[in-house]
Formats: structure tokens, sequence, C-alpha cells
């Protein structure tokens, strides 16, 4: 008996949108059957590498058309929720879209409530975690080697609305998905706050897990370099530290233990490669179509990436320890807009 196909149409076909066109072709659980996009040039470019489904200027228009199994979109993260809302209208079972959940904790509220309330299934692209490096630091990690884990941290050169809910989650994982109890955080810069990702120039803060465990987060201009990385855009530690030792990855360079009961192992294997992190990202989604697994990248843990992030920012306004969950809100980036000095 063969498996189950599962129909797909995308939204926003720049690199990102070209990447998913291709690996959800490639996988034949799944068939493309809409692309849509403004960009008419990208549109064609995307639909070679697909199969050549039929192409749509709106994405709404392509979802009634089409009625499909899975809507996937890509597009910056200002632009999220009425393309939640157009999906969870047209009936799909799963809406796949890039990382951050949204740039305002009201937004990501209300995406929330939509999902869950219509039983739709969601996935962010947090996929770094499939890549070898991330896979080699958590089983040192599952196995017990780092005795009594009591620090997670992560930094990255990249900035906030790039980087902050992949590090969130991935310190999420190396401490077992445990739930944050509360943040403290503080902003630097405001160059970056009108780029297509809008973010502070840096932001840094703690996370209090209620495991015990503290998380350290950086991101930005002023966050500490990776020297075993050339590639700025790579410059990205993420580990784990505990009684007997430690074990972290670099997003550009492999990975490294140093353990009482281990001793010293690693290598410099893994990078950011999208062949090794989007095959397995798009197959469990089938996976949790079927009903056979949640997928590693579920909403639920985004949203929880996602309140990290803002909680950080309304950390650094209000000038205090923030206690989750979070509710609803002044929008974090007018806020900090407000908040931030002018140079």
């Amino acid at each position: 008996m063969s498996e189950k196909a599962y129909t797909v149409v995308i939204a926003g076909l720049g690199k990102r949108g070209k990447v998913h066109a291709d690996v959800f072709h490639r996988n034949s659980r799944f068939q493309v059957v809409g692309l849509s996009d403004i960009d008419k040039e990208r549109m064609a470019a995307a639909a070679e590498l697909c199969g050549s489904p039929e192409l749509f200027e709106d994405a709404g228009e392509m979802l009634k058309a089409t009625k499909p199994d899975v809507f996937c979109f890509c597009t910056p993260p200002t632009v999220r929720l009425p393309l939640v809302r157009l999906g969870v209208e047209a009936g799909v079972k799963l809406i796949a879209y890039e990382k951050p959940m949204a740039t305002s904790m009201n937004e990501a509220l209300e995406i929330h409530d939509l999902l869950r309330g219509s039983g739709v299934k969601s996935v962010q692209s947090h996929q770094r975690k499939y890549n070898i490096q991330f896979r080699k630091t958590k089983e040192v990690i599952d196995n017990g080697a780092l005795g009594r884990i009591h620090t997670v941290y992560a930094h990255a050169t990249g900035w906030m609305m790039h980087m902050a809910t992949h590090l969130a989650d991935y310190l999420r994982w190396f401490n077992g998905e445990g739930e944050v109890q509360w943040v403290v955080g503080q902003a630097h810069g405001r160059e970056k706050l009108t780029d297509s990702h809008p973010s502070p120039d840096y932001l840094c803060g703690f996370l209090q897990f209620a495991n015990g465990v503290r998380g350290i987060i950086e991101m930005g201009s002023l966050a500490p370099d990776v020297p075993e990385v050339d590639y700025w855009w790579r410059k990205v530690r993420i580990g784990a530290q505990g009684t007997e030792g430690f074990a972290e990855c670099l997003v550009g360079g492999g990975w490294r233990a140093v353990t009482a009961s281990r001793g010293r192992e690693g290598s410099d294997e893994g990078t950011w490669d999208a062949e090794s992190e989007q095959v397995p990202y798009i197959a469990d989604i089938a996976l949790w179509l079927d009903g056979v697994k949640v997928h590693p990248c579920d909403g639920e843990g985004g949203f929880k990436d996602q309140e990290i992030m803002c909680g950080l920012i309304r950390s650094t306004v209000e000038r205090r320890r923030i206690d989750f969950p979070l509710g609803p809100g002044e929008p974090e980036l007018d806020a900090l807009a407000r908040a931030l000095p002018e140079e």
C-alpha cells in the first residue's frame, strides 16, 4: 500500500521559497500544485524546480483554486497573520512558514489562538537542529555526560529578527524543552530598526528555566566573535554546561565536547547546509500529517521562542524582570523605538 501524498502550495518565492519548492517536489510524499509571488520572474524560476505547477499572482486565489493540504509561505516577518488567516479559512491541514512567528506578541497571540482554535498544524523554519553538529551535541547532552546541566548559552552576530527565535529554540531543545519562567533583557542601537527584519542592533539577556537551568543569549553587533568560523553570518555558538563538562556546536564549524566520562570529542563536520536541514524538515511534515510524530519545529515551540524574544524587548523597555506567560501589550518594536536613545 502506497503512502498518502499531500498537496502543497507556496507563496513568496525568494531564496527560501525556492528551497521549499525544490525540496517539497523531491519528496514523493508531496505534490506542489500552486505557486504565488508578485514577481513573475521569480515565480517562473521556482516553477522549474517543482514540476511547473499552476501560477497565481494572489495567494488567496491560489488557495481557493487548489484546496491544498499544506500552505507554505516564505515572506518577511512583517507579513504573517493575514496569510495564516487565509490558510485557515481555506481549510488546509498544515501551515509552514519562516521564523519568527511575528513581529509582536499581540500578533503571535492572535496567530496562536487562530491555529489552536481551527486545529490547523503549523511549523516554523527552526531547521538548524537537523544538521549533524547539532545532533552530535544533543546526543552528548542527552546521554548524561554533562552531569547536572546548569547553563545553556547561545550567541550570534546576526540580528534579532533573524536570529532570536533560532537561538531560543535551540536553547530550549538543549535543555529538554524546559519552560521559561522569566527573562531579563537589554538592547542597544537603532540602525536595524528600519531593516526588512526590524531589530535593535544588539539584544542580550538571561532566561530562567523552571528546572533551574539558566540561559544566556546574545545577538547582533556587540555579540562575541566566533573565531573558529570565517563567515560572519555563520558566527553562531550554542551549547550547554554541566557539572561534568560542556558540549557546543557552531553553525559554521562543527561541534565539540569535553566531559569527565568521555574526554574530549568533536569534529569539523556540519555547517549552514540547506540540503542537510531542509530535506528532513520536509520529511517530518509528512510524518506529522500522517499522525506518526509531532514535528520538531512545531508551532507551539515557535510560539515559546517568540515569547522569549518579546519578553527580552519588554524587559529592555520596562527595565525589570518579565515573568511568563506573556499577555498582550504595546507592540514591542514600537515601545523599543521610543525607549532606545538616539545615537
